[in-house]
């Protein structure tokens, strides 16, 4: 294969990073809180851990894990929490007992929690008490036969952690009342662990590290199986990416995405750790007045998000009051970034938004911008090191430069596998090895590569493909525009037609000023011919807007 985007790799990015330095994520990790000791790992709501109380914690935990509740290497505990200092506790501490993570989204309904926990064979949780009147539901259906139950305020130091779990059940109502019999607490199993020894455990690449389940925007989710050498990869593939750029021990990371997400999980919480950087954990990011009172004197260095949040933040007055003066960069991944966020977004902040894109099955890096590029492009950048990308049609063939077609990717960090699902990993690799993503790209004739939209959302007007990103790309930059989104609904005469749904911050916004705006920049097919105002659109937990939702709920995509 012509890699021929490597002509573009900055200088001192390597082809090859390479993969095969560390066995696992436990070894880098054990070698981070050796190293960086003394500095700050995370830190939230005001209260900070360092790498020695991580270390110490993870390791009475992962003791616990072992020698109490007697689980055995590869054995699946799930993790159901917002971003709290609980988590990496747990996280690491899993990991360090040889045992696989399964990361669940907490504001899964009832059927969404079985399904994952039954699917995954899961044998433990941790989770926040906020959300176990939800497991108490699904439990007795499940394999799951110990819980671990935290408060929201438990790690942030007397007197903040009796206030917060005060406010969090009393005053906000937050915790509906649950009873499972057999639930012990988080820090009494850190404390029943502490007298217990830990068994080093030898792990390698191809030991399971997550089972990761991917969103379900498309029915119920499949677990991804990642392994430790896919994890390590996508790691030090990173690493190999960011170069200097990188300062040990110097790195504040606001880390806004849930750690649930792989996204954060790896681009933050991993990243940072294997480099003694500070994650600084935003728990409710949807609260947008604490989110920037947070992190305007954290002196953050960078931050990575979805358009939807980095547009939030750069619509409340209180934004321009930021200290941006150790930014680097902003990272933008999950979904199409705007080209009106990032300039405004660079305007505002003096720093560039960086595109990039990955997937849960990726681990999830696949192309990331360089960092020497200053100025938006709309491509998620190149593909990183040992990794390779091709643009295929419907027939599996490879398709020449500049031709849309379906994007697919190859290189360690891709998965091993679906979890009990052959047939749809079967389906979603090629002969040779390559990873279908679902989504529809074109490469130029330098390697960056465009993402023109998903498969799935793509909209069919009389034979013509058209690509809701690229109506909502226009649509975005009308003044008054908040959010937008774009989908297709049915027409005798053409099949399909576009219709856009908007968010407005200017109630003057009128649907004919909105056509007339399309219509100056659009070919005639695109022009949305309905437009619809609402106060919020359906979103993921990490912000990715659902057109599938919207879809199902709109009057005019249900007709007949």
């Amino acid at each position: 294969m012509d890699k021929i985007w490597l002509d573009q790799y900055p200088e001192g990015v390597p082809a090859e990073a390479d993969v095969e330095a560390y066995q696992s994520i436990k070894e880098i990790f054990e070698e981070s809180v050796r190293k960086y000791r003394d500095l700050p790992a995370f830190e939230n709501m005001g209260t900070v851990i360092t790498y020695a109380e991580l270390d110490q914690r993870s390791r009475y935990f992962a003791a616990y894990l072992q020698k109490v509740l007697g689980l055995q290497k590869g054995d699946p505990v799930a993790i159901m929490m917002p971003n709290c200092l609980q988590y990496p506790v747990a996280l690491f501490g899993i990991l360090r007992a040889g045992l696989t993570v399964v990361n669940v989204n907490p504001l899964y309904t009832e059927r969404e929690l079985k399904h994952q926990l039954k699917d995954s064979g899961a044998k433990a949780i941790v989770i926040v008490e906020n959300f176990c009147k939800t497991l108490q539901s699904v439990i007795d259906e499940t394999e799951v036969r110990s819980v671990l139950t935290t408060r929201l305020g438990d790690m942030l130091g007397f007197p903040k952690s009796m206030i917060v779990n005060f406010v969090v059940r009393h005053i906000k109502k937050m915790v509906p009342e649950w009873d499972i019999p057999s639930a012990q607490t988080f820090e009494r199993a850190i404390s029943e662990g502490k007298w217990q020894t830990l068994e080093d455990v030898t792990l390698s690449r191809d030991d399971t590290a997550f089972l990761q389940y991917t969103g379900g925007t498309t029915g119920l989710a499949k677990g991804a199986v990642l392994t430790h050498g896919n994890m390590v990869a996508n790691m030090q593939q990173a690493a190999a990416w960011l170069g200097d750029e990188i300062e040990e021990g110097r790195e504040i990371v606001v880390t806004a995405l849930p750690l649930y997400h792989i996204f954060s999980l790896t681009a933050n919480c991993m990243v940072f750790m294997r480099t003694g950087g500070k994650n600084l954990l935003i728990t409710n990011p949807r609260d947008i007045p604490t989110f920037i009172k947070t992190i305007r004197k954290s002196g953050f260095t960078a931050i990575t998000g979805v358009n939807t949040l980095f547009n939030a933040l750069l619509n409340h007055p209180d934004f321009k009051s930021v200290d941006f003066s150790r930014l680097k960069m902003a990272l933008g991944g999950g979904m199409a970034v705007q080209r009106v966020v990032a300039e405004r977004w660079e305007e505002v902040t003096g720093a560039p938004m960086l595109e990039a894109y990955g997937l849960t099955e990726t681990s999830p890096a696949v192309t990331i911008n360089p960092l020497n590029i200053k100025d938006f492009t709309g491509s998620i950048g190149l593909p990183i090191p040992n990794t390779e990308v091709i643009i295929l049609d419907d027939e599996g063939n490879v398709l020449p430069q500049g031709e849309s077609g379906e994007l697919a990717v190859r290189g360690p960090q891709v998965m091993k596998e679906y979890l009990n699902q052959p047939e749809e990993t079967k389906k979603t690799f090629t002969e040779d090895g390559f990873f279908k993503t679902g989504d529809v790209a074109k490469m130029d004739e330098k390697g960056f590569v465009y993402i023109v939209d998903r498969k799935k959302d793509m909209i069919n007007v009389s034979g013509f493909n058209v690509y809701p990103n690229e109506i909502e790309e226009v649509a975005s930059g009308i003044d008054g525009v908040l959010e937008v989104a774009a989908i297709g609904i049915p027409d005798e005469k053409s099949g399909e037609v576009v219709k856009l749904w908007v968010v407005r911050k200017d109630e003057s916004l009128t649907e004919e000023k909105i056509i007339e705006h399309c219509r100056e920049q659009l070919t005639g097919y695109k022009v949305p011919k309905k437009v619809a105002f609402a106060e919020e659109l359906p979103k993921t937990n990490v912000g990715k807007i659902l057109r599938r939702k919207l879809r199902e709920d709109d009057p005019d995509a249900n007709e007949g």
